[in-house]
């Protein structure tokens, strides 16, 4: 199915859950009726958040739409870990020039 003007979200092929919508979240893949992005779910999973405390935090998903994130990951693993990588902190630093400083706060370069 193909976005129609009215927004409709478009399903990803085989990832019921997972839908891609034009102007939300960038149109990264994200879980069905929220604005939750693969990659949140995906960084979890990676750093071995057990499925249960995922949804502790996310109390609102349905559990099916969870595993479906991270299926949806294992199947797409080299395009979420680039987005991973690309909303990281070192990678807004770099982009931006900004320093983060011993005591924790950023720092931008001063315009001339």
């Amino acid at each position: 199915m193909r976005q129609t003007a009215n927004r409709i979200p478009e399903p990803v092929r085989d990832h019921p859950y997972i839908v891609r919508t034009e102007g939300v979240c960038g149109g990264s893949p994200r879980i069905r009726d929220s604005r939750i992005p693969v990659r949140v779910i995906a960084e979890l999973y990676r750093q071995g958040e057990p499925v249960r405390e995922i949804l502790d935090t996310y109390p609102h998903l349905d559990p099916a739409a969870v595993d479906d994130a991270i299926g949806y990951y294992l199947d797409h693993r080299q395009e979420i870990d680039a987005e991973i990588e690309a909303d990281s902190l070192e990678a807004l630093l770099a982009e931006t020039g900004a320093v983060l400083g011993d005591d924790g706060v950023i720092r931008f370069p001063q315009k001339p």
